[in-house]
C-alpha cells in the first residue's frame, strides 16, 4: 500500500508541475514592424487640429431626414448584419478555443459482459465515474498561441464590421444625395423643355406666315426632342437613386425623409480638418482589422514552432466498478487513474518544420497587406482632401459662367424677337446656358459628395454622438509587448 501511494504522490506532483508550466509564454517569435513609406509631404499631414472623424455622424451632417435615413439604414442593413452576425461567431469560437485551455471532465458509464479463458463462465462488470479526457499540458504554448490566434481573428471581424459601418453611412449619404440631385436636374430640365416649346411654336409660327424658313424650326424641333430624352433620363435616375437608397437602409425609405428639394448643405462642419497622419491609423477600423490579421499571423507562428515540441496530454478518472450491480457503490468498490501521455512524431519528413516555414510567410503576407492598407488610407484621405483643396475655386468659377451664359441667353433672344439676330444664336446660347446649370448641379453635388468622402476616409461615422467612447481592444502582439516590458 505505501508503494501504491508513493507512486500516487510522485504523479500528483508531476502532474501539478505540468500545471504550473503551463502559463509559460507562447513561441512566437519577434513582431514585425511595419513600413508603409508614406510620402512626407501631403494634404494629410499639412493639416492641424482635431480630426472630423471624431465628431459622431450625428453632429457631423446637418440635415435631420438624412440622420433618420441613416438611423433606419444602421438597423436593417443586411451586410451590416451579416457583418454583426460574423462578430458573434467568431467570438463563439474563441471561447471555444479558451475553453482549451481547461481540462473537459466528463461523466461515464459502462456495462460489459465478456467471456475469457481464464473464466469458467460469461462475466458482467460495470462501472460508473467522471474522467480528465486527453487535456494538453500546455509547456510550449501551443494552445496559447490558438487562443490568441481565435482572440486576434475575433478583434479583426469586429473593427471589419465598424468599417462596413463607416462604409454603410457613407454610401447611404451619398445615395440620398444622388436623388435630391437627380429631383434637381429634372426640374432644371423640365424648365429647359418648357422654354424650348415656346421658342419652338414662335419659330413654327414664324415659318407659317413665311417669315423665316423651315431651318429655325427644326433647330428649335431637336432643342426640345434634345430635353424631353433629358427629362427621362433624369426620372430614371430618380427610380434608381431612390431603388439604391432603399437597398442600402434594407426597406422602403419613407417619402418624408427623401429630399423633394435640392440640399444645399450636407454637413454642419464649415472646415473639415483631417488632423494628424497618427489620427487616421487610430480612427480607421480597416486599418485595425489589418493589424489584428497581423498579429493573428505572428500567434500561429507560435503554435507551429511548439509543435516542433512533444505533446504532453493528461488523462484520469475515478468512480466505482464492480462485477455486480448491486455492489456498485459499496465500500471497495472505488477506483482511480491518472496519467500522462506524450506524442512526439520521430519522423515527419520535414512536415512540421515546413508547417512554420508556411505560417511565418502567412505572416510576411499579413505584414505587407497591413502597409498596403495604410498607404491605401492615405491615398484615399489625399485623395478627397486635393478635391477639397480647389472645390471651392471650381465652384465660383462655374457660378460666374452660370451667370454670364444666362445673361447671353437673354440678350441673345432679345436680339431675335426684335429681328436683329438669327434664332442660331438664340439656340446656341440656350444650349450653353443650360449646359453651363447642369455643370452647377454637378460641382455642387461633387462638393457635398466629397464631403461626405472626407469624413468618411478618415473613419467618421463609428459614433452616433461626439461624446461617445469608441473601445480599442490590444491585439495579442500588442499584449505581449506589454508583458515583456513589465
Amino acid at each position: 500500500m505505501q508503494k501504491v501511494w508513493s507512486i500516487s504522490g510522485r504523479s500528483i506532483a508531476v502532474s501539478a508541475l505540468a500545471l504550473a508550466l503551463t502559463a509559460c509564454q507562447s513561441m512566437r517569435g519577434p513582431e514585425p514592424v511595419a513600413q508603409a513609406n508614406i510620402p512626407e509631404q501631403g494634404y494629410l499631414t499639412a493639416n492641424s487640429g482635431p480630426s472630423i472623424a471624431e465628431q459622431g455622424y450625428k453632429d457631423f451632417f446637418a440635415d435631420q431626414r438624412l440622420l433618420q435615413v441613416l438611423d433606419l439604414a444602421l438597423a436593417n442593413n443586411r451586410d451590416l448584419r451579416t457583418s454583426t452576425l460574423n462578430i458573434q461567431r467568431a467570438q463563439q469560437q474563441y471561447q471555444i478555443t479558451q475553453n482549451n485551455q481547461l481540462p473537459t471532465i466528463g461523466a461515464s458509464g459502462s456495462v460489459l459482459r465478456q467471456d475469457t479463458l481464464n473464466t469458467s463462465g460469461a462475466m458482467t462488470s460495470y462501472n460508473v465515474g467522471l474522467g480528465v479526457t486527453a487535456y494538453e499540458l500546455d509547456f510550449w504554448g501551443r494552445v496559447r498561441s490558438l487562443k490568441d490566434n481565435a482572440l486576434d481573428t475575433y478583434l479583426a471581424t469586429s473593427s471589419a464590421r465598424d468599417a462596413t459601418q463607416i462604409a454603410l453611412i457613407g454610401q447611404v449619404a451619398q445615395a440620398w444625395l444622388n436623388y435630391s440631385f437627380a429631383n434637381a436636374n429634372l426640374k432644371l430640365a423640365d424648365q429647359t423643355l418648357k422654354a424650348q416649346l415656346e421658342s419652338y411654336n414662335l419659330n413654327k409660327k414664324r415659318f407659317d406666315v413665311g417669315i423665316d424658313s423651315e431651318v429655325p424650326v427644326r433647330q428649335a424641333q431637336i432643342s426640345v426632342e434634345t430635353a424631353r430624352n433629358d427629362v427621362a433620363n433624369y426620372k430614371t435616375q430618380i427610380a434608381q437613386a431612390q431603388n439604391l437608397l432603399n437597398l442600402l437602409v434594407g426597406q422602403a425609405v419613407p417619402a418624408n425623409l427623401l429630399p423633394s428639394q435640392r440640399v444645399t448643405r450636407i454637413s454642419k462642419s464649415n472646415a473639415l480638418s483631417a488632423g494628424l497622419p497618427s489620427d487616421l491609423l487610430n480612427n480607421r477600423p480597416d486599418l485595425r482589422a489589418a493589424e489584428y490579421k497581423l498579429s493573428a499571423a505572428g500567434a500561429n507562428i507560435g503554435a507551429a514552432k511548439a509543435r516542433m515540441f512533444p505533446t504532453i496530454s493528461l488523462t484520469g478518472n475515478a468512480g466505482y466498478a464492480s462485477t455486480s450491480l448491486s455492489d456498485l457503490f459499496k465500500s471497495g468498490g472505488f477506483v482511480w487513474s491518472i496519467g500522462p501521455s506524450i506524442d512526439l512524431p520521430i519522423f515527419d519528413w520535414g512536415t512540421r518544420k515546413a508547417n512554420i516555414k508556411i505560417s511565418e510567410t502567412d505572416q510576411q503576407i499579413a505584414l505587407s497587406d497591413y502597409e498596403k492598407s495604410i498607404q491605401s488610407a492615405f491615398r484615399e484621405v489625399n485623395d478627397a482632401l486635393a478635391v477639397r483643396q480647389n472645390i471651392g475655386d471650381r465652384l465660383a468659377a462655374q457660378r460666374r459662367l452660370v451667370d454670364a451664359t444666362n445673361t447671353t441667353y437673354r440678350l441673345s433672344n432679345a436680339r431675335f424677337r426684335a429681328g436683329i439676330d438669327s434664332y442660331l444664336t438664340v439656340l446656341d446660347a440656350q444650349r450653353a446656358s443650360y449646359a453651363a446649370e447642369q455643370g452647377l448641379l454637378l460641382l455642387e453635388q461633387a462638393n457635398m459628395n466629397n464631403q461626405v468622402e472626407v469624413y468618411k476616409t478618415l473613419g467618421g461615422g463609428l459614433k452616433a454622438n461626439t461624446g461617445d467612447a469608441v473601445q480599442q481592444a490590444p491585439s495579442s502582439a500588442e499584449r505581449k509587448v506589454e508583458n515583456s516590458a513589465q
